[in-house]
């Protein structure tokens, strides 16, 4: 006797019925017998529309889709990861060797050592060229601001962001007076 998400039961004769019960007055329910091919809304699958599912969950952090290859996957070891690791085991024993053999010698970077974000040797980066950088980065900004702006007093429609950067002009040009240029990005002239 399988039952449904609705109550209704299934008998060895095939017919359908909902079970009588008992309310919370204590009075009973009636059984109901349930015509054949009638499938009541709670027991019908609904339709889910996988790229609906993804727009919904799209800030989630997850990939698009990638709900039913987690379920495929099994342990997550492939013939790659399992040789990548490999190597990165021999890698390791080899510099760990070269290191005890050399001794008082600089280990040598592996070459994913060599790509990773810190540098081998701390530098402390020179303020005038970190300047420099900073008014090259806000030159660029307020041309494009004054191109923009140009376009809008020509009568051309902007969109928002295009507004906000023309709005922005006054807060760039007072940027690079702070850094020591003037409003064109030239080096103003000591005093």
């Amino acid at each position: 006797m399988p039952e449904t998400k609705s109550g209704i039961i299934t008998n060895e004769s095939g017919e359908r019925h909902i079970p009588a019960s008992k309310r919370a007055d204590g009075s009973t329910r009636r059984e109901i017998k349930i015509r054949p091919g009638y499938k009541p809304p709670e027991d019908v699958e609904i339709y889910k529309n996988r790229a609906a599912e993804a727009w919904k969950t799209r800030g989630s952090g997850e990939i698009p889709g990638a709900e039913g290859l987690k379920d495929d996957k099994g342990d997550g070891n492939t013939k790659a990861s399992n040789k990548n690791a490999k190597r990165r085991e021999a890698r390791k024993k080899a510099k760990a060797a070269s290191e005890q053999q050399d001794g008082a010698k600089e280990p040598v970077a592996s070459p994913e050592e060599a790509d990773s974000s810190t540098p081998a040797k701390s530098e402390a980066p020179n303020p005038g060229v970190e300047k420099e950088k900073q008014a090259r980065n806000l030159r660029k900004k307020l041309r494009q601001a004054k191109d923009l702006m140009d376009r809008k007093e020509s009568g051309e429609n902007l969109l928002p962001e295009q507004f906000e950067k023309v709005i922005k002009i006054n807060e760039l040009i007072r940027q690079l007076d702070s850094l020591g240029f003037d409003a064109d990005g030239q080096p103003k002239e000591p005093q």
